[in-house]
């Protein structure tokens, strides 16, 4: 009976996970910032915004998070006026409120403020028809462990294509 619990909770997760369409994703974090912790949170926003993440255009580069009011607050994401929308059209770089649980709220983001890290968006995805953005708790990375990152991937690379070579 266990066994067969576990082979339906696996395939729901495996549903759940071809269920998702990444929207943008932000690689200029992982360059900038080693992420200590990730938390996928709801996004409010209307519906010409809706309209023009469906088409695939969003900025997330100089995006970051911030806590106001007990409430958390995605800013300067950058999404670009749907043009069908017309009169009822949204502000490009609106600052765009981030639906967390207080209990989320308290452990992820009071512990970017007490630490003197940042919050900011790594990916913006359709999940079952929402929007979501995984939030990263980051901690900026100094000059040295980019150069040292950039070397290992280097490395890395000239391993793949010399295995590459060899089976061939």
């Amino acid at each position: 009976m266990a066994k067969s619990k576990k082979s339906k909770q696996e395939a729901k997760k495996q549903a759940a996970s071809t269920n998702e369409r990444t929207i943008a994703e932000n690689r200029k974090a992982r360059y900038e910032y080693v992420v200590l912790d990730s938390l996928e949170c709801g996004i409010v926003l209307v519906g010409s915004e809706v309209k023009s993440l469906r088409g695939g255009t969003v900025a997330l580069a100089e995006a970051f998070a911030k806590v106001r009011n007990g409430e958390v607050w995605l800013i300067n994401c950058d999404i670009p006026e749907y043009l069908e929308a017309n009169q009822f059209n949204h502000k490009p770089k609106r600052d765009r409120k981030l639906l967390l649980h207080r209990r989320e709220i308290q452990r992820f983001a009071m512990k970017a403020y007490e630490k003197g890290l940042t919050l900011v968006p790594l990916k913006m995805y359709f999940k079952e028809g929402k929007a979501k953005v995984l939030l990263g708790l980051c901690k900026g990375k100094q000059e040295f462990d980019k150069r040292a990152a950039k070397k290992k991937a280097e490395s890395d690379k000239g391993l793949r294509l010399s295995l590459m070579r060899r089976q061939r």
